[in-house]
């Protein structure tokens, strides 16, 4: 599956593992006691405030890192 901003943060967790990480350490929360938040990408990074083009950066940070795995 494609990442898009519009993936399930379940989704993106099952399917980039590494994203977790890559999320944390710009601001986003995407597990909360080894589970994953509820939401879409975009929902949870625009409630931290990011802005659409911040979002789309992340959708391409996190598409490189499923590219590596």
């Amino acid at each position: 599956m494609e990442i898009t901003k519009d993936i399930s943060i379940e989704e993106l967790v099952e399917q980039v593992p590494e994203a977790v990480s890559f999320l944390r350490e710009k601001g986003i929360v995407c597990l909360i006691c080894g589970e994953p938040v509820w939401g879409t990408l975009y929902e949870i990074a625009s409630q931290k405030g990011f802005s659409d083009l911040e979002i789309e950066e992340l959708v391409e940070g996190i598409a490189r890192l499923k590219d590596k795995g």
